[in-house]
């Protein structure tokens, strides 16, 4: 799944995205840079996507904190309000194509422009 994300955002021009195995990696690169948009699979190893959510919800401001797109298998009804109630932005069910993608991170731009007053 990593790698076709990654294939997906290089078309798109994001020549170099961090990577992470489990959401506890994740939240570890969000303490050490930021990012503008993070990408999460709901079925992570360690963290789930929705506790991850949570837990950047919890610990971020709202003008520090990234637009966070879930990225999931799950298409069934409910699947999508669970991960906005978790605080993620964004839901995108696999297979994921670049445009849709590319539709999620212009969305990603629109919100953090406003959300930080820009």
């Amino acid at each position: 799944n990593q790698v076709v994300v990654s294939l997906l955002l290089e078309r798109l021009g994001h020549l170099d995205p961090a990577m992470a195995s489990d959401g506890l990696e994740a939240l570890d690169a969000l303490k050490a840079r930021d990012f503008d948009v993070v990408l999460l699979d709901v079925q992570m190893p360690r963290l789930d996507g929705l506790e991850t959510a949570r837990r950047i919800v919890a610990t971020m401001p709202l003008d520090r904190r990234p637009y966070v797109v879930a990225l999931t298998a799950q298409a069934l009804p409910g699947d999508r309000e669970q991960c906005l109630a978790a605080g993620m932005d964004d839901y995108l069910a696999k297979p994921v194509g670049v445009a849709v993608l590319g539709a999620a991170l212009e969305r990603a731009r629109a919100a953090l422009t406003a959300r930080r007053g820009a």
